[in-house]
């Protein structure tokens, strides 16, 4: 609800929105400067809060501020007013989704936390294939239809109606139905907690294989950084793509339909590689798998350089899916079992600031290249040159030494007293 109208759907928005107002094409990617922006800063508070309050109530705040958003950008009438909206619409997205919502699945699964994120994302990639293609039929600005502004505000209110509902459905962490990770019934320690306290909900005993790293501890590690760097070099192609792939192809003769179309495509590939990632990375060493799936994304990126006939744009969108679909699930996969559960949220969120940073410049630093030369050929050399580098940082992202129960009981002490 949030992320699929606001990313994905940006390649077809940015067509209407051009054909509408006449900006450039650096002028609609700073939008996603500003975006990014947001990111970097409220990053390590989504992942504050999932862990604090749980993800249900930070989703459910996301939802508002989506909605909000949407009614905002409905009534866009000059840049600074879609730059506002962007930015409401980013605060929605990021409190709405990966972060938080990642950081539950975690909590709910450990043996096969990979399989589990695949099949979850796979939802996402579902409402894109059906959203996206119904988006563009509504806005396009060859016909008449219900036009951009008002599909923006029928998209808000929806939002709006049905946040409270659906985020009732949201489950922060077993521990509070009285489970364990994977479904396992909770079972009383032998051990009473120190200064006789028991241990509280989603905390492991002081005696027992607490091996969870802490946030301090996770961001002392080389992996840490490898995986945040290597993350924010695989991903640094999207802003760009979100942007200019309907603007590429118009470019290219292709109508704003086929935009949505390749869109569709490669969400649709990317959700059955979303589940054939998640096994993988049960099976495998995920950072073997990470370097495979980012080397083909990066080689999907590539192809944007001659987009010149129809088998070069869906040659495109079905290795971007292999790729971005297939690596996704190991992302949270490799986090979750290089530091485990404990402070999962605010890791995963301040591993974000390095994504954010490095994506700040992607799409106005693309839409500056095809401004200044007329193609947006350099810009995508570039990017896919980034995206292989990220493959080697994933691949050099080796699993740092768990904490003995002996080092983490200090800690535990501290908790507990």
């Amino acid at each position: 609800m949030t992320n699929v109208p606001f990313s994905h759907a940006m390649s077809v928005w940015a067509v209407a929105l051009e054909r509408e107002f006449g900006w450039s094409r650096t002028q609609l990617g700073f939008a996603m400067t500003l975006a990014r922006v947001e990111g970097g800063i409220l990053g390590p508070l989504e992942g504050y809060l999932s862990d604090r309050i749980g993800t249900r109530r930070t989703v459910l705040f996301g939802l508002v501020a989506g909605g909000i958003g949407f009614i905002l950008f409905s009534q866009v009438h000059s840049l600074w007013m879609f730059y506002l909206a962007y930015v409401v619409m980013a605060i929605g997205q990021g409190f709405a989704s990966w972060i938080p919502l990642m950081t539950m699945l975690n909590h709910w699964f450990s043996r096969r936390r990979s399989v589990a994120v695949g099949w979850s994302n796979a939802g996402g990639r579902l409402g894109a294939l059906i959203l996206v293609p119904a988006i563009a039929w509504a806005i396009d600005p060859d016909y008449d239809r219900l036009g951009w502004s008002l599909t923006a505000l029928i998209i808000g209110v929806f939002v709006l109606v049905v946040a409270f509902p659906f985020t009732r459905l949201i489950r922060n962490r077993p521990q509070e139905y009285g489970l364990l990770p994977d479904g396992e019934k909770e079972t009383p320690h032998p051990v009473v907690a120190v200064h006789g306290r028991r241990p509280t909900a989603g905390q492991t005993p002081v005696d027992g294989p607490d091996t969870d790293f802490t946030f301090t501890q996770a961001i002392s590690t080389p992996a840490f950084w490898f995986i945040s760097f290597g993350h924010g070099f695989a991903t640094i192609v999207l802003p760009a793509m979100q942007v200019h792939l309907g603007l590429l192809l118009g470019d290219a003769g292709f109508p704003l339909q086929t935009t949505a179309l390749v869109v569709a495509t490669y969400t649709g590939v990317g959700m059955i590689f979303q589940l054939i990632g998640g096994y993988i990375g049960d099976m495998f060493p995920k950072r073997f798998g990470l370097l495979i799936f980012t080397s083909v994304q990066a080689v999907a990126i590539l192809t944007l350089t001659s987009p010149s006939n129809h088998f070069m744009i869906y040659l495109f969108a079905v290795l971007m899916g292999i790729g971005w679909g297939g690596r996704n699930p190991l992302l949270i996969g490799i986090r979750g079992e290089y530091f485990g559960r404990e402070s999962f949220g605010k890791i995963l969120g301040f591993s974000t600031v390095p994504m954010n940073i490095l994506m700040l410049a992607s799409a106005p630093f693309a839409g500056y290249i095809r401004d200044t030369t007329g193609t947006y050929t350099m810009a995508f050399l570039i990017l896919g040159g980034l995206n292989f580098l990220g493959g080697i940082l994933f691949f050099m992202a080796k699993k740092p030494a768990r904490r003995s129960p002996a080092a983490s009981q200090p800690e535990a002490v501290s908790r507990g007293g």
